[in-house]
Formats: structure tokens, sequence, C-alpha cells
């Protein structure tokens, strides 16, 4: 399998604490891992260096073979790295649509072709088996459906390596094996 990114002995300090020191970390490109370990093992600032809340102490970030430095999770998004937090990042206040299109890139002005956009959506959501409903406000819908929210937003936005902060936390048993449903085919 071809090598998308490489953590290369990345640390994270605050102080006199190290909440991640001389880390590794390699993910090929189709591959699902997981990241396990007790809460304050580290996972979550290891995430957050990846996608730019944090800058590593030190160690290095390759993406395709590349050196790269992260600075934001605008840099992030532009690199091809989504995540989804366990706390969605949702505005109540808008519609399913209003949320994906949120930032997007195609907006040049204050026009945006609704049509086009909802076309893109619903062919993303299509292909990897998010279904949602464009049209209905964030307030009413499942949990398991404002995560596809969030996975489809973060495909919208060009995502290569999607990383999935505790997916199952606040899911019932159903909405699991739908997740896992769509991880098959995001690997695909």
């Amino acid at each position: 399998m071809e090598e998308f990114l490489r953590m290369e002995h990345v640390s994270k300090r605050f102080g006199d604490f190290y909440a991640n020191k001389d880390i590794n970390l390699t993910v090929y490109k189709g591959e699902v891992l997981t990241l396990l370990g007790e809460n304050g093992a580290g996972k979550s600032t290891l995430m957050n260096v990846l996608i730019g809340l944090y800058q590593p102490t030190e160690g290095s970030i390759y993406l395709n073979g590349k050196k790269v430095r992260i600075d934001s999770p605008a840099q992030a998004v532009k690199l091809g790295i989504g995540m989804v937090h366990q706390h969605f990042m949702l505005v109540e206040a808008m519609t399913v649509f209003e949320n994906i299109i949120l930032g997007d890139r195609n907006t040049k002005g204050v026009f945006i072709d609704r049509e086009a956009r909802k076309k893109e959506i619903l062919e993303l959501s299509a292909r990897y088996g998010l279904d949602v409903e464009l049209d209905r406000p964030i307030t009413e819908i499942a949990v398991g459906a404002q995560q596809r929210v969030e996975i489809l937003k973060a495909l919208y936005r060009g995502a290569e390596l999607l990383v999935l902060d505790e997916p199952s936390a606040a899911l019932t048993d159903i909405e699991v094996e739908g997740l896992f449903k769509i991880m098959r085919k995001l690997t695909e």
C-alpha cells in the first residue's frame, strides 16, 4: 500500500509535561487505523497536532512523502486532512446543506450556486452511502445523521485523510453499524 501520512518523532510538550513523546505513526492510503489508549494518553493531542490546532514541539510530518508544516486547521484542510470531532462542529440554526457549504471553497463573493453545490453534495452522499436530507435543520436530525453531515463536510472540502475522534461514542448500535459500512465505502 502507498504511504499517505507519516509522523516521525513527534512530541508535544506543555511546559515540562509531555502529552506526546517521540511518536511515530504511518498511515497508508485505504487504511483504517484506531488509536487506543486511556483517557489522558495523548490521542487527541496527537490528532490536534495533525490538524494544526497545536504545533509539535519536536518531530516532522510528511504527506505523500513531502515534509509539511501544518500551521492551522485551514492548512490541514488544504492538505487534504479532515477531522470529525467527538462534539460536532455544526451550526444548529442552519440546515444540513448550509452547514456543509459554510466556508465553501467554490463560493465567490456573496452569491452561491445552490443547485450546483447541492448536486455535488448529493453525488458525494451517494458515492459513500452518506444519506442526509439537505434541507432539514440540524436540530431536527439524529446524532448519526449529524455525524454523516460532518463526514460529508470534510469530504466536500477535499479530505483524503479523515480523522474521526471517538466516532461511536454517542451512536446507537444501529448507527455504529452504519458508520462501519460508511468506513468500508470510504476505504474502497
